[in-house]
């Protein structure tokens, strides 16, 4: 069973190859292969699941070269559980890409390049759950880094590449403060492996432990967009497509939130930042749903809950009890599925209305009573309504703070019960503006042609005689004016055709997506049970440390 350990890594990165060698001749081989590659992980991700629920952690040392010098991959029911969460989702997401590019007929390089990135970035998100020591670590990150760069700015539009540059130099900061972190701790330690340094950083002073612990958690805190270092989140995300965005704002943040699990429980265990934490963990549950609050368009507004609800996870690990871990990895199994999964519908609005300006949308109850489901089941989830799995979570999570009883856990209890009712807010905000009301005047018809975004001068002799500079209309040429303001919402980033009928490969991978949701209700009992174990098994440390250095 531990050989299967490396799999979820090495079949992406060789497809990746297939891809790139055959993708443009063989478009159809090429969406096989990243559809039958990801289908595969999710069955070995799967398997490890259950595997490590029966036999506790495994681990692999490629080229039989032991610790420190060798590099090593663990798998335990924390990890193995946010591999299977991740490989569902990126499925689901390439199959909605695969609709999107299908109905927008890209036809073009930067589909033939969409898949290969797609597979690498699903490698290095599989490198980060499975990663043994601190150096692997660090290449699963830039495995993402380099990844994410190509999916941000598909299309080349100006707006993507703006975006994508404010992504690139903020990861590139924490790449090198990261790298920083590393060598203090090889310099102090002598190794970079988790198990070895679980033994050696005790022995530290404890000064040079939290200076090391602190650099860590910056750097964690920057990947998964906590307040103060997330401000960089709500500019990046939404000029990207749908699928982009959807898996980025679902599945990457939590990568940054897993590291933080894995760190504070393996290396740093005694809880020295546990206050700190839980005053990020406030200031981002706070700030975050305040700032979606103030928001009028569809993907800031998601961003800014992401930002917020990021918060609820920090509280966990701040806290630092068994309770706290395990409500949570469950929240950060069901926030992955959902967040994913309203990013999508975000994008399926885009294509029916035109914009994700909400003052500027309406009466899509009306118009598309599916596509009022796929948000309104989700959206609820997000805001914690019962018996819902968000509510579940949230309320594990307050459980955990009222069990602590000290005083930051209930102002983090308070500060979680007024974040949801201010998500119950934006959701119900979102429904009755999209969905509730009529439909505004000059909103998108079915076939209205909306070019994507640039940065023309106002004085462009091809915009449409009808364009308002300065207003956001500029991108529609000749058209009829659409409701909001055209974004670059295909793969190529060039123009969008509203459709009434709705693409169905991308409408069944949000249906999709949602079920998966659903079912964290569905199976809430043995999920938190798994949890409950797997935050058991983080606090132990030693089945950790017995697996990678043999008993």
């Amino acid at each position: 069973m531990n050989a299967l350990v490396p799999l979820p890594v090495l079949l992406p990165l060789c497809a990746t190859g297939l891809s790139l060698a055959f993708g443009t001749r063989l478009k159809r081989f090429q969406r096989f292969i990243s559809v039958a590659v990801l289908t595969a992980v999710l069955a070995l991700s799967a398997t490890l699941m259950f595997a490590t629920a029966d036999q506790g952690p495994l681990s692999v040392h490629l080229g039989d070269f032991a610790p420190p010098l060798g590099i090593t991959l663990v798998a335990d029911r924390l990890s193995a559980l946010m591999l299977t969460v991740s490989s569902a989702v990126t499925l689901c997401v390439l199959v909605y890409s695969l609709g999107q590019g299908m109905s927008d007929r890209d036809q073009e390089t930067p589909v033939a390049v969409f898949h290969p990135a797609y597979l690498i970035l699903v490698a290095g998100v599989s490198c980060t759950f499975l990663a043994g020591d601190l150096v692997n670590l660090y290449v699963g990150f830039e495995i993402m880094l380099v990844a994410s760069f190509v999916l941000l700015t598909l299309g080349g539009t100006a707006p993507r590449v703006r975006a994508g540059s404010t992504y690139v130099i903020i990861s590139l900061f924490s790449s090198m403060l990261f790298l920083t972190a590393i060598a203090m701790t090889y310099a102090a330690t002598g190794t970079a492996n988790f198990a070895q340094l679980a033994q050696r950083l005790t022995e530290l002073p404890l000064g040079v432990q939290t200076l090391i612990q602190g650099m860590l958690l910056t750097v964690f805190g920057i990947k998964a967009a906590v307040f103060p270092v997330g401000a960089w989140l709500p500019d990046s995300y939404p000029t990207a497509p749908a699928p982009v965005t959807a898996v980025f704002a679902g599945l990457l943040t939590k990568v940054g939130v897993y590291c933080m699990l894995r760190t504070e429980t393996l290396l740093f265990p005694g809880n020295r930042l546990g206050d700190l934490l839980m005053a990020v963990a406030l200031a981002s549950m706070l700030i975050g749903i305040l700032g979606a609050v103030a928001q009028t368009d569809l993907k800031r507004m998601f961003s800014f809950t992401l930002i917020s609800h990021i918060g609820f996870m920090v509280f966990g690990i701040g806290l630092a009890t068994r309770l706290s871990y395990g409500g949570a990895i469950f929240y950060v199994a069901h926030h992955i599925t959902v967040q994913t999964t309203l990013f999508l519908v975000a994008g399926l609005i885009e294509r029916r209305a035109g914009t994700t300006e909400l003052t500027r949308i309406g009466g899509l109850a009306r118009a598309a009573p599916l596509l009022a489901v796929l948000f309104f089941v989700p959206a609820m989830n997000m805001a914690g309504i019962p018996p819902l799995s968000g509510f579940i979570g949230k309320l594990g999570l307050m459980r955990a703070g009222v069990a602590d009883g000290g005083v930051w856990a209930w102002i983090l209890v308070g500060g979680s019960a007024v974040t949801s009712l201010l998500t119950l807010y934006v959701m119900a905000k979102i429904w009755n503006l999209a969905f509730w009301r009529d439909a505004p005047p000059g909103q998108a018809l079915d076939g209205t042609v909306l070019e994507s975004d640039s940065d023309e001068d106002d004085d462009d002799p091809d915009l449409g005689p009808d364009a308002i500079p300065g207003t956001g209309d500029e991108g529609i040429k000749g058209q009829p004016q659409p409701a909001g303001r055209a974004v670059a919402a295909t793969l190529h980033g060039r123009s969008i055709t509203t459709t009434s009928k709705l693409p169905r490969p991308m409408v069944g991978a949000t249906a999709a997506a949602v079920v998966l949701g659903v079912a964290f209700t569905v199976f809430a009992g043995p999920l938190a049970g798994y949890t409950d174990r797997a935050a058991a098994e983080l606090l132990a440390r030693t089945p950790y440390i017995e697996e990678v250095l043999g008993r």
